[in-house]
């Protein structure tokens, strides 16, 4: 039996995620929050998205890295001298999830000078979508002839890019489930077929999960698995934020069905159960899943 207290806790938390509110602790300064679990800590980010950006924007060190960026980026000529100023670089990098690549300088360069016209060309090869949007977004720092039909990002693109970038990195260090549904509420407008989905490891980890895909499925030839991910996921729908909400719903719940400390943690999980036993917050994700996409 479920305590009058506890019920009432309850019920606040319940009210606070149907709101879409941060609880009580949790005001304007607070860098990331956990509404319990990924279905309603993403719902709250996806909808009050503007207000955590502008949060983000406002910490010392980023607005530091920010107004360093705009200050100095519009002085760079060239790939070498962009990738001889460490600071511009990490701060590119970061826009592109690539933070822990920065160091690879000669990498970099190579990437950043590709043929964007040759398929068999370095970036290409990698198979990495995030080192090719990289590579797209400093076209105009690219010698290759090639670069010249691509619009390279403005200093506002990347600056937006970097913020999401960090705002999607401080949410990850509470919640992973949380993290990759943004990054791919991000980036779905950009996914152009399944081979978008399998060179991003985010992107995959949500469409893997939605669709309980195996980890062997790296073991087939690439062809076929974009095939397989093509038979699951309709590209065109992607363009299409309500579906693409509909999708990360979705994943939230099946995320929090499978990890048992979210579940166990949910307040609206737990108003479904007389003690948050592994088996009736189970059953109560499993009905959300229902309620979401049930017939």
């Amino acid at each position: 039996m479920v305590s009058t207290r506890r019920l009432a806790i309850n019920l606040t938390a319940l009210e606070q995620v149907m709101r879409q509110e941060p609880p009580p602790g949790l005001g304007s300064g607070a860098m990331s929050i956990y509404l319990g679990s990924t279905f309603a800590t993403f719902n709250y980010y996806s909808k009050n998205s503007d207000t955590a950006l502008k949060q983000e924007a406002a910490q010392p060190e980023v607005a530091r890295d920010t107004a360093y960026y705009e200050a100095n980026i519009g002085s760079v000529t060239s790939v070498d001298d962009f990738v001889n100023n460490y600071r511009l670089l990490n701060y590119a990098m970061t826009a592109y999830g690539l933070s822990d690549e920065t160091n690879a300088k000669a990498l970099v360069k190579q990437v950043l000078s590709s043929d964007l016209s040759d398929s068999s060309s370095l970036v290409y090869k990698l198979n990495d979508q995030r080192y090719l949007n990289l590579a797209k977004a400093f076209a105009n720092l690219n010698p290759n002839d090639s670069a010249a039909s691509y619009t390279a990002a403005t200093t506002q693109q990347v600056v937006n890019s970097y913020l999401e970038q960090q705002l999607e990195n401080d949410v990850g260090q509470q919640d992973e489930g949380t993290q990759l549904a943004l990054y791919f509420q991000r980036n779905a407008a950009n996914i152009t077929s399944g081979y978008s989905i399998l060179g991003d490891s985010q992107l995959w980890k949500v469409v893997q999960t939605v669709y309980d895909l195996p980890e062997s499925l790296g073991s087939i030839d690439i062809n076929q698995q974009k095939d397989l991910v093509e038979s699951k996921v309709n590209i065109a729908d992607l363009q299409d934020p309500t579906k693409v909400s509909a999708l990360l719903d979705r994943f939230s719940a099946v995320w929090d069905a499978t990890n048992s400390s979210a579940a166990s943690s949910d307040p609206v999980l737990e108003l479904f159960s007389d003690g948050g036993s592994d088996a009736s917050a189970s059953g109560a994700s499993s009905n959300i899943l229902d309620l979401e996409y049930g017939g």
